[in-house]
């Protein structure tokens, strides 16, 4: 969710920004003794993402900034957690590597704030989670207590718990002032292609095709068709499908897919266009269930954009997501949420009548709380940003 422009600061919020982990820590101690509440921001670009926080005072990594230490030969990357995803990119780019992380919005969100919030765009398909991509994290935590969590090596696996803990806790436990992350080789040949498919069935199809395929390409999402227009110009419902690896293989993979329909090459810098495709004033959540179940995600996603004409949708069919970017709120929009009963919602930014229409999961007990309670037990760090126990 690493959002590309900033957004406006609340002028009734008291911003602190930090330049090294002890004002950190600091600032944390001073909260905790003075019972207030802090709202953790990285460049400040999703302040309305998530929750609403209950606090008028914010913690700011911004100026925790630069790679402190890059090792090409180990393919591992040590970055505090202000750095931007582009400086990890140009930095790795010049080695041939890179940060197969390509959240929602643009590099220029900041590493910290992309693990917090566990953000992942369609390279998750291939690559996986920022979880699994982490391989160690520094963080301060709301006992005012400076830790770390992996090691800086592949190999290292002590703390590992630890470090996928953090990863998409939204910053509810401490405050990440630094992250080391696993980088892979630029592949040879890096395509996408674009493939025209009916709308019914579209996400059933394209996974069952990705069951039988001996390969997992490096993303691979499905588009309704007023996306496909933003995107392309064509107003039909179309499969995007990247591949990499050395030449051989991507001209054998994009043969594979011939079966969905007419393959053709687009540019790559389709999905610079789809992580950037979403409106400002945007409603946007995710509809998931088991991938094997992804008809039934779709079509309630669908749903969605029958109500509400000009909803960007698009399924990651391996993971059983689909991801619904709604224009603007409506009474259309809040009766077709209220409507969706048979799949999971995941907000990313709603209003707050649908936040009350989307309460947290208790399938897990009174195991978040109690977690929250040993690493924050003041209540310090982002209260309410995951529901009433953090």
């Amino acid at each position: 969710m690493a959002h590309g422009a900033v957004g406006a600061r609340d002028p009734s919020v008291t911003t602190a920004a930090t330049d090294s982990v002890s004002v950190v820590r600091d600032r944390i101690v001073d909260a905790g003794q003075r019972g207030v509440g802090l709202r953790v921001v990285g460049r400040g670009a999703w302040l309305d993402a998530g929750r609403p926080v209950q606090s008028s005072e914010t913690i700011s990594i911004e100026s925790l900034t630069g790679i402190t230490e890059y090792i090409p030969g180990d393919l591992t990357l040590t970055a505090r957690a202000g750095t931007t995803l582009a400086e990890i990119r140009a930095a790795s780019a010049e080695h041939g590597q890179w940060l197969a992380l390509d959240p929602h919005g643009s590099d220029s969100g900041t590493i910290g704030a992309t693990v917090a919030t566990g953000s992942a765009g369609p390279l998750l398909t291939y690559f996986g989670r920022p979880r699994d991509l982490v391989l160690g994290l520094e963080f301060v935590s709301g006992r005012g207590v400076v830790a770390r969590g992996g090691g800086r090596v592949v190999k290292n696996v002590a703390g590992f718990d630890l470090t996928r803990l953090f990863a998409g806790s939204w910053g509810t436990l401490g405050v990440i002032t630094e992250v080391t992350v696993r980088l892979h080789a630029r592949p040879e040949a890096d395509e996408t292609i674009a493939i025209g498919i009916a709308a019914e069935l579209a996400a059933q199809r394209v996974r069952q095709l990705l069951r039988r395929l001996p390969f997992t390409p490096y993303a691979c999402e499905v588009v309704n068709e007023p996306l496909a227009q933003a995107l392309l110009g064509r107003a039909e419902t179309t499969v995007l499908v990247r591949m990499g690896g050395n030449a051989e293989a991507v001209r054998a993979q994009r043969a594979s897919f011939a079966e969905l329909g007419d393959p053709q090459p687009v540019d790559t810098t389709i999905w610079e266009q789809l992580r950037s495709v979403e409106p400002t004033a945007a409603i946007v959540f995710r509809l998931s269930r088991v991938p094997s179940e992804i008809t039934r995600v779709w079509d309630a996603a669908l749903s969605v954009a029958r109500a509400c004409p000009g909803t960007l949708v698009h399924a990651t069919p391996t993971r059983g997501i689909v991801r619904c970017i709604v224009p603007s709120a409506s009474p259309q929009l809040t009766d077709a949420y209220r409507a969706i009963t048979s799949v999971k919602r995941i907000g990313e930014r709603l209003t707050m009548d649908l936040w009350q229409e989307c309460p947290p999961s208790n399938s897990a007990g009174d195991i978040p709380s109690r977690v929250k309670h040993t690493f924050d037990p003041h209540g310090v760090l982002n209260p309410g940003i995951l529901g009433d126990f953090a």
